[in-house]
């Protein structure tokens, strides 16, 4: 079992930045593989950014590159999206993915956080 808490999320105008932050409130699990989502309205679900630990890499959504970072707190299993250079095609509710290892692009995740929401006006 696995509980995820998002913060960070809020209202910022274009250009901004806003910093997320993923919780591990509960997990049976001492190591997780740990990754954000979001979805826009109208729109399905897309992978924003993962890490993926063993391999030691991470992912980025070709939307993102270049403007948003993800790390981790290993030892907290804690998980952070830093977002800047904010565009209002950023806006949507951004969620919390975890699973236990093995990570990595062909694996899912299995539980979710209830996301936070992040909207970028013009």
């Amino acid at each position: 079992q696995v509980l995820l808490q998002e913060s960070g999320g809020g209202s910022v105008q274009a250009g901004g930045s806003l910093r997320l932050s993923c919780a591990t409130v509960e997990s049976t699990y001492r190591t997780l593989c740990m990754g954000w989502y979001r979805q826009a309205p109208g729109k399905e679900r897309e992978e924003v950014a993962s890490i993926y630990r063993g391999t030691n890499t991470q992912y980025y959504a070709d939307s993102v590159k270049g403007r948003f970072t993800v790390s981790q707190d290993k030892v907290k299993n804690t998980l952070y999206l830093q977002m800047d250079s904010l565009q209002p095609e950023d806006t949507g509710m951004y969620y919390c993915a975890a699973r236990p290892p093995p990570c990595g692009p062909s694996y899912g995740y299995q539980f979710w956080g209830q996301g936070t929401q992040v909207t970028v006006s013009s």
